[in-house]
């Protein structure tokens, strides 16, 4: 299921001056801009209930060479913004590594021995978030053009920016 697309332990990191502007945007604005796509593409996954376990939870996301912080929880059948003082569970990672996890060419546990990947919080939780991910095929929620730039966007990121 998982390709191991790294051998190193280093990845490529976000230019530092690039990720300034990130960092002046409110944490609110990122989290409602993440929710609002995030409702677009689990509609229906929300709809069976199936994110039910973030109801009354809230996960954040740290992006770390970024400077980006996205809270999220589940009110109402959706996705919305929460206060991050009141994350159940912070995962945190670089953009590269996270977008090998998103892109399912890296495993989370591999990421997270390597110490790439930081989980702090509710390990339940992170597991439910995990799973949840690990169950989704992109094939039936992604538009087609999404579906194919997705693979390349990690290794044209490690190119750009230096990586492997």
């Amino acid at each position: 299921m998982f390709e191991s697309s790294s051998t190193s332990k280093s990845a490529p990191l976000f230019p530092a001056l690039l990720s300034v502007p990130f960092g002046l945007i409110p944490v609110p604005v990122h989290s409602s801009v993440l929710s609002f796509a995030l409702n677009r593409i689990f509609s229906q996954q929300a709809q069976n209930g199936d994110l039910d376990f973030l109801l009354g939870r809230v996960i954040t996301i740290k992006i770390h060479d970024m400077r980006l912080t996205f809270c999220l929880t589940l009110s109402d059948g959706r996705l919305i913004a929460a206060d991050e003082s009141a994350a159940d569970l912070v995962v945190g990672g670089g953009l590269y590594d996270l977008l090998l996890l998103a892109t399912a060419q890296e495993d989370p546990d591999t990421l997270f021995f390597q110490r790439r990947l930081q989980l702090d919080g509710d390990t339940e939780l992170g597991l439910y978030v995990k799973n949840f991910l690990n169950s989704q095929d992109p094939r039936e929620y992604l538009p087609i053009p999404l579906q194919l730039i997705l693979p390349h966007l990690a290794p044209l990121y490690g190119r750009f920016f230096g990586g492997q």
